[in-house]
């Protein structure tokens, strides 16, 4: 495994032709004084930009026209001698330099459209190029010539991996000799997908030919669940995930509980933008960096922050001066970081994995953003997996809305039920192949999809939210269920009808009926082994974020796994934690992480020199204490002793028969309780 440094820089240079003077403004001693400053260890260069300017002297692309210097070998220079590590950034998806070059190497969407940022030669933006051209040829030559050129670089970062439905005279060449039929979508994604792989090995190839051991990362925007064929082309993972890009702050801990169990190092990418790429001169909160960072740190990830480099060449301080506040930090920090690996009492099998050749690749899969917000807001320590990782160690699996359960998957599953775990299902996950029944036994008879939407949940007691005592709304079908030897979560009542032009009852929907339907909205098994709810509770939450969901979800998964759960806390649920083990130090570190964030700004149609119109955006700005903390938890090895790290200050605990107990005083935005 490729070992990443802790403190990142990603510095993007894509800059137009018509801009002058490239690079003559950089100087060797303010680039290690202002890197040095904000203990940064690393810092991503640019080989190649989008635009297709290589800022090195090259002898098979085309240098910037305006470069006024070997740009790439004065930064390269200048960090080594720092000992700052230079991974090289090359363009691969995109490169509108080669784009006017070849036009014939530029993908061609099924509509017969241009594909890319600018669909047209008149917008502004950039061009997809499709591997199946020559295009391949040309980027592998100038992979091969960088990393002959700098063979002391840490690393090759290609960018903007993707390959979609192409039907370019090339790609519909490929297809007809290769026996596929370029009219069917699904022939057209099967060749796209041989595409993709012949990228992914040829130009692995390439950054490994003086070095086998070149580190290489393939970025495509996300890491996408369950495609382990391709992360053999891979050294390490970069979890790219601005928060204020459009990605939230919820999606980088979700995409690392799973990457936690794949065999590769990890970076968290961030930005120091207040929006995302391509901003020049926004700078967000110096506390919202220090929250990401430390959010990072507590899924056992290395930090990166991306930062967008003046065509001058000169570092801006402001922005370093803000990096440096956080990775401070992260340096008192990391020593608890390294070399850890996760704990946690539920695995939550990935729909985006299960489903990915239905649904592609997308990074907004509801059932899983639900759940995972469900796991994080509800302080359950969980990771997430793919069908074909090892269920042991788990205390249960949870398997959101819309999982279709194979046979090799039924039979992991059932090997985990019978040696003790316990499983949760949704909506329609768990169902049997023909959807007329359950592949186990809930002590419900099933009676298929129910024709209103939405209906009402009438929860029983044990799991209905504090304030609420009347059906609570449900905006999406059930699937219709009688407990018989189970035991019911509550019982469903129907609307009076679904709203149509002849029957329709004010604003919305229908009210709900006033006696039962005779369905319910829930069972747990009769050997209490299985929960289900009969709604896609987790994609009800992630469309509606309704509190009431969350509590009657979360309070379902609590008593029904009860003493299984490892914690228990008081902490709010803006609030994150993640507990690792560091074997190597015989200790357990305890994550707490809190940030108040605000939605803030709102949507606007922008014209001009902006790429796209405005929305809300999701900011950290104070970094408000929280106080008096209380954990109990139920460890796999004797504690005997706690303290707050980086401070160093041992907190008393308490053994009871629920566990170890103690209690936090107060914290800001993160702190560790290390356990040994």
């Amino acid at each position: 495994m490729h070992n990443l440094r802790f403190r990142q820089i990603h510095l993007d240079f894509h800059t137009s032709e018509k801009i002058g003077d490239i690079g003559a403004a950089f100087d060797r001693e303010h680039w290690q004084r202002v890197l040095r400053e904000a203990a940064v260890d690393s810092v991503t260069c640019f080989a190649t930009c989008h635009h297709g300017w290589a800022y090195y002297d090259t002898q098979v692309g085309k240098r910037h026209p305006q470069l006024q210097c070997d740009l790439l070998r004065r930064q390269f220079e200048a960090s080594k001698e720092i000992d700052v590590n230079v991974p090289i950034y090359l363009t691969a998806g995109v490169n509108n330099m080669a784009a006017a070059a070849h036009p014939e190497w530029r993908q061609l969407g099924p509509d017969g459209r241009l594909t890319g940022w600018a669909r047209s030669n008149l917008d502004a933006g950039f061009f997809m190029m499709c591997f199946n051209t020559g295009y391949l040829d040309f980027l592998c030559r100038q992979i091969e010539e960088v990393v002959e050129l700098f063979p002391g670089c840490d690393g090759i970062f290609l960018d903007i991996i993707s390959q979609p439905e192409c039907v370019c005279h090339q790609c519909i060449a490929t297809m007809q000799a290769g026996g596929l039929d370029p009219l069917r979508p699904e022939d057209r994604k099967r060749h796209a997908r041989n595409v993709l792989l012949e990228y992914y090995r040829r130009s692995t190839a390439a950054a490994k030919k003086f070095n086998p051991d070149m580190p290489v990362f393939h970025n495509g925007g996300h890491i996408r669940q369950g495609d382990t064929e391709i992360l053999s082309h891979f050294s390490h993972l970069e979890l790219e995930s601005l928060p204020t890009g459009g990605w939230g702050y919820d999606h980088f801990p979700i995409s690392a509980k799973y990457c936690q169990n794949l065999p590769h190092d990890m970076l968290g990418m961030t930005g120091k933008f207040h929006t995302t790429w391509g901003e020049f001169g926004g700078f967000k909160h110096p506390n919202a960096l220090r929250y990401e960072c430390a959010a990072m740190l507590a899924v056992g990830a290395k930090c990166s922050v991306g930062d967008q480099l003046h065509p001058c060449g000169k570092l801006d301080e402001s922005t370093y001066r803000i990096i440096g506040q956080a990775y401070r930090e992260v340096a008192a920090k990391q020593a608890w970081c390294e070399q850890v690996e996760p704990l946690a009492d539920i695995g939550l099998v990935s729909s985006a994995a299960v489903n990915r050749d239905v649904d592609g690749h997308r990074r907004d899969n509801p059932a899983d953003i639900g759940a995972g917000r469900i796991m994080l807001e509800g302080q359950f320590l969980f990771d997430i997996l793919d069908p074909a990782m090892d269920f042991a160690g788990r205390k249960a699996l949870l398997l959101p809305d819309d999982i279709a359960v194979d046979a090799e998957l039924k039979a992991k599953i059932d090997d985990f039920l019978a040696a003790g775990g316990k499983l949760i299902l949704s909506g329609r996950s768990g169902l049997n192949p023909v959807n007329d029944g359950f592949l186990w036994d809930l002590g419900a008879e099933y009676h298929g999809v129910s024709p209103f939407q939405p209906d009402y949940a009438a929860l029983a007691d044990r799991v209905r939210p504090e304030f609420v005592d009347s059906p609570l709304v449900m905006y999406l079908p059930s699937c219709r269920i009688k407990a018989v030897e189970g035991r019911s979560t509550g019982a469903i009542h129907d609307p009076y009808f679904n709203r149509a032009y002849d029957h329709f009852c004010s604003h919305q929907h229908a009210p709900n009926r006033l006696e039962p339907s005779g369905f319910d909205c829930g069972v747990v098994s009769p050997d209490g082994n299985i929960l289900y709810f009969a709604h896609p509770v987790f994609s009800l939450y992630r469309m509606y974020g309704a509190v009431a969901y969350r509590h009657y979800i979360t309070q379902a998964i609590r008593h029904f796994l009860g003493d299984a759960l490892s914690l228990q806390t008081n902490l709010p649920s803006t609030a994150r934690v993640h507990l690792n083990r560091q074997p190597g130090q015989g200790r357990l570190v305890l994550h707490l992480l809190y940030a108040n964030t605000v939605l803030r700004g709102g949507s606007m149609e922008m014209h001009g020199g902006t790429v796209r119109d405005t929305r809300p955006i999701e900011v950290v700005e104070e970094l408000v204490p929280l106080r008096d903390i209380r954990l109990t938890l139920r460890t796999p090895q004797k504690i005997g002793r706690a303290t707050l790290e980086p401070q160093g200050e041992a907190i008393p605990l308490r053994q009871t028969e629920a566990g170890v107990e103690l209690t936090v005083p107060e914290f800001s935005c993160h702190q560790m309780v290390v356990l040994a």
